[in-house]
């Protein structure tokens, strides 16, 4: 028997959340489908548990440390299955909110199952055939895995699997050096583990300003992290049956790095295998991503996509952003465009956050403002002064890009993506009074700093000292006119 649905929404995580219920506060009808769990990643193995862990990891490695703030707390012990205990206390808070429940009582239909297109406005979901008006693409990512010779013979973990763990890792290597490998070979490493991380190209955080990674390395070595840039992995053995080590990483120099644990974070592969979208009409690009244009729409005119799966920036931001946008623009026909202003935060410590054009390579004509941490007052009390941040602007002063590293740097992110996304210039983020003392003041600071060296400027300084010299005479002209009142006694136009 088949199913006609106004809006059918495919994936149950963050992008397909917002879609229906987005749609469901429009008027519309949707069905969501989800294969396994509603909240998808962020909630089960990414943004919640991954956030749970680094609280854990910040609280151990604040007490180690506290010695340069003149405490001393000794013996610091973690209790691993503890700190998993909070981890799984935070999911099951924050699942309600994403439960098929919560989402029936949102106006949403939710079922489960596998949808399969079989045409452009037809699918079968559970050996049912299902016909829709809309439909909306939000099926996610997945943790990539490389083909390295030998990895299938040990018992790798990805950031879906790492939170099965129960036992802390007595030796965890991480393959990989992105904002994923980052976060958790910390974590891992403040948590008691010997851990060791190995990336193939020159630096961590490829993405970013190479002087941010050089400031993450350092605190990850500071943490006991073992990092070693600039040499692939060749291939993977396990180790013999009975061996305390699970294995071992040989590089490409013939240095070896044995571990317990290898926790393999190399990246994310769209889910769009399964879903046979070529019957849909729905072209793809890339690695699997679904083809979109700047309404989120396909290239069937029925079907959107958001998410991991369109190739626009993994975040949880973005899915929901782009799921509000691509069920709005199906559901009432409108045009509403994604924001190319997206920004982004790696939660090491300190955090790395970054929007906009690039400040390590940016454009032909503009200007970098930076202002060290070490200048910056709320940085000193806290004794955490490593870190920057790094303006990029235009001739007219206009924010263009920024980087931000060191505690909260994804706090103090937020004003400057507003102030790009609102063609904001630096005499604005000057001009709008801060509280005092924050993180935030490095930002204000480059902004006044960038607009007293434009009052400097020669034409400038030049206009201005001519006003102040106008000022002067008008002021000195109306003192000699008052003093003339005075000895004459006629009262002052102030005494009147």
């Amino acid at each position: 028997m088949s199913k006609r649905v106004e809006l059918l929404v495919i994936g149950g995580g963050t992008a397909g959340i917002v879609s229906a219920k987005t749609g469901a506060s429009l008027g519309a009808q949707p069905l969501l489908v989800e294969r396994d769990r509603t909240g998808g990643d962020c909630l089960w193995t990414g943004c919640v548990p991954s956030k749970s862990l680094l609280a854990a990891a910040a609280a151990a490695a604040t007490l180690r440390d506290a010695s340069r703030l003149g405490v001393y707390a000794d013996g610091v012990r973690v209790d691993f299955a503890g700190v998993m205990q909070h981890v799984r206390s935070a999911i099951r808070r924050i699942e309600p909110n994403d439960s098929p429940v919560g989402l029936q009582r949102a106006g949403v239909d939710v079922e489960h199952g596998d949808f399969t297109f079989t045409g452009p406005q037809r699918g079968v979901l559970n050996d049912r055939e299902v016909r829709f008006d809309q439909a909306i693409i939000t099926t996610g990512s997945a943790p990539a895995v490389p083909r390295l010779p030998g990895l299938d013979d040990v018992g790798y973990l990805t950031s879906d699997t790492v939170w099965d763990l129960d036992e802390l890792p007595p030796r965890f290597a991480v393959l990989g050096g992105g904002n994923i490998g980052c976060e958790l070979g910390q974590a891992f490493a403040r948590l008691g583990s010997e851990v060791t991380m190995v990336e193939g190209i020159d630096r961590l955080l490829a993405r970013e300003d190479p002087s941010a990674s050089r400031v993450v390395e350092e605190a990850l070595a500071a943490d006991g992290v073992k990092v070693l840039t600039g040499t692939p992995v060749s291939k993977v053995s396990a180790s013999p049956p009975g061996s305390r080590s699970g294995g071992s990483l040989h590089l490409a120099d013939g240095a070896t790095v044995e571990f317990t644990h290898l926790l393999v974070a190399v990246g994310r592969s769209p889910r769009s295998g399964a879903l046979r979208l070529d019957a849909a009409g729905v072209e793809m690009q890339g690695s699997g991503h679904v083809r979109v244009s700047d309404h989120l729409r396909t290239t069937n005119p029925r079907l959107w996509a958001a998410g991991d799966i369109t190739g626009h920036p993994q975040f949880t931001h973005v899915a929901g952003v782009h799921g509000s946008i691509a069920a709005t623009n199906a559901v009432l026909g409108l045009r509403r465009r994604v924001d190319p202003t997206v920004p982004r935060v790696t939660f090491t410590h300190p955090e790395v956050a970054a929007v906009g054009v690039s400040t390590a390579t940016p454009p032909t004509g503009m200007r970098l403002l930076s202002w060290p941490l070490a200048e910056v007052d709320r940085a000193i009390t806290d004794a955490a002064t490593e870190g920057f941040t790094r303006l990029a602007v235009d001739r007219k002063g206009r924010i263009l890009g920024a980087t931000v590293v060191g505690p909260r740097a994804g706090e103090s992110l937020a004003e400057i993506t507003l102030a790009i996304r609102k063609g904001m210039k630096t005499r604005d983020l000057a001009g709008t009074t801060h509280p005092y003392p924050t993180y935030s003041d490095a930002g204000w600071n480059a902004a006044i700093d960038d607009l007293r060296t434009r009052l400097a400027s020669p034409p400038v300084a030049r206009v201005v000292r001519g006003l102040a010299a106008v000022r002067r005479q008008w002021t000195g002209r109306r003192a000699r006119h008052a003093d003339l009142r005075e000895e004459r006694g006629v009262p002052s136009v102030e005494a009147t």
